[in-house]
């Protein structure tokens, strides 16, 4: 899969269900085009004015135009460690919770326990539509806000090229697991033996 980083450290009694992988094209692709238009239209602007500033002798200004073109200086970075991005980035579910591992220089471990998740979203942009792939969402009450002040739940699976089928084992297990959690096995009547919980994958 392209990824020679090491597998998570699991509990006692816990199993890999399943790992996968971002498709790679789209991964890239998503950093590289995502903020470009603003990115452009911020450049643009900027070198307009930092050419007048040079053309007119005023070299003071251009530390504070190197520090407003901030948005730049993020796009370009995203788009260059791209590739090292994609290369640590993995994703586990086991039996108990749902692992990603990411970063640039450092592979950071994130762990969402299935007990913890509300909900299990699928989301298809524009991008995924162009490369056959799809994000699966958790929201497990962890947020980051965007431009419009919207809770953007923080943990997904990116870039998935078989999301569909993903997301519907995950849901099932989450649900199968909260389900027995609202009505555990030493409490159903004989004749009611409960949900037919399987995380088996």
């Amino acid at each position: 899969m392209g990824y020679s980083g090491q597998l998570p450290a699991l509990g006692a009694g816990e199993t890999i269900l399943w790992r996968g992988k971002p498709q790679k094209k789209g991964f890239i692709a998503t950093r590289c085009l995502s903020m470009l238009p603003i990115a452009a239209v911020w450049l643009v602007l900027d070198l307009q004015f930092i050419l007048q500033a040079a053309g007119s002798g005023s070299m003071m200004l251009l530390p504070f135009f190197a520090l407003h073109l901030m948005p730049v200086w993020i796009w370009l970075g995203s788009a260059v460690t791209s590739v090292r991005r994609w290369k640590n980035t993995m994703y586990y579910a086991t039996n108990r919770r749902i692992i990603i591992q990411s970063g640039f220089l450092a592979v950071n471990e994130t762990s969402v326990y299935y007990k913890d998740i509300r909900n299990v979203q699928i989301r298809v942009g524009l991008l995924d539509k162009m490369f056959g792939t799809g994000d699966i969402i958790f929201d497990d009450g962890c947020y980051h806000h965007n431009r419009r002040h919207r809770n953007i739940p923080v943990h997904m699976f990116e870039d998935l090229e078989d999301a569909r089928e993903v997301y519907a084992r995950i849901q099932k297990t989450v649900l199968d697991m909260q389900t027995d959690m609202e009505y555990p096995n030493a409490y159903r009547p004989e004749q009611n033996p409960g949900y037919g919980t399987d995380y088996r994958f």
